[in-house]
């Protein structure tokens, strides 16, 4: 992590990734790279769905490969890179035919590397096999959901998800929310735990920082009144003031509360829950 020199309030508290000793590349593989029109937190409709997003600097997108359709080809790692759109960082891989691809670097992963997605691919940091093949105890991340639809979970800095039992044509893996789940094991998954886990010990330090991230204000619902937050009202500082504990802006129970649908037909493949 690298602090700096407080020369300012703001500074004096500001914490960020010392990129200068993971990424060896600085300009992206123009082929790869596109602009593209950010979200902002709204749907197709342009609602907004997710609060708080909006504004920040300039993205170009890096094309990532998250299908690994090329099975059975030698990659080499030629840079890893940094992707504002992604807190992992990625790596530029070239293959034996001469393609180019990014993928999502793992810790540990250096240039000159080479990486294989393959049946029968050995166990070791950046190749991709199914669930079956992989030995009980291995991290995993890049992990498919269902079978050609490429790699869907385990994806954010830091993260990876442990294979804890291989039974029948199912495979237990346990996430990092610590949730248990049985993935078919024709599934396949890349071994390894992704790189950048100082992500989430960041201090964004400034507001201005933030607003070129793309986050907007938030304001706390005790700071409000009533008309706009069941938190507002009181004289000066108050708690939330609700037997029922803490709200959302619209009502809804907020914080340790089960949101997900009891009638989920993919439940029955979770082995043991989440804790709170």
């Amino acid at each position: 992590m690298k602090k700096y020199h407080p020369m300012t309030p703001s500074r004096r508290h500001m914490e960020t990734v010392d990129w200068k000793e993971m990424i060896t590349g600085s300009r992206p593989h123009k082929p790869l790279v596109s602009g593209f029109h950010r979200k902002k937190g709204r749907n197709a409709q342009g609602r907004i769905t997710t609060r708080h997003k909006g504004g920040g600097a300039k993205r170009l997108w890096r094309e990532i490969d998250f299908l690994y359709d090329k099975v059975g080809i030698l990659a080499r790692v030629e840079s890893i890179e940094y992707d504002p759109n992604r807190s992992s960082l990625i790596a530029l891989l070239s293959y034996r035919d001469g393609e180019k691809r990014y993928v999502l670097a793992p810790q540990g992963m250096k240039v000159g590397q080479e990486v294989l997605a393959a049946e029968n691919a050995p166990v070791e940091i950046g190749n991709r096999m199914p669930l079956r093949g992989i030995p009980i105890g291995t991290l995993v991340y890049n992990i498919e959901f269902e079978r050609g639809r490429g790699a869907q979970l385990v994806r954010s800095a830091g993260s990876g998800a442990l294979v804890v039992a291989q039974e029948g044509v199912y495979t237990h893996i346990q996430l990092p929310s610590k949730e248990v789940r049985m993935i078919r094991s024709e599934n396949w998954a890349s071994v390894g735990a992704l790189s950048n886990p100082e992500h989430s010990l960041m201090t964004i330090g400034k507001a201005g920082r933030a607003r070129h991230m793309g986050i907007r204000p938030s304001v706390r619902g005790t700071a409000m009144n009533p008309v706009d937050h069941p938190h507002g009202g009181g004289e000066g500082r108050t708690t939330t003031g609700r037997r029922r504990g803490p709200a959302t802006p619209w009502g809804k129970p907020a914080r340790g509360v089960k949101t997900r649908n009891k009638r989920k037909k993919s439940s029955i493949f979770i082995v043991s829950r989440r804790k709170k």
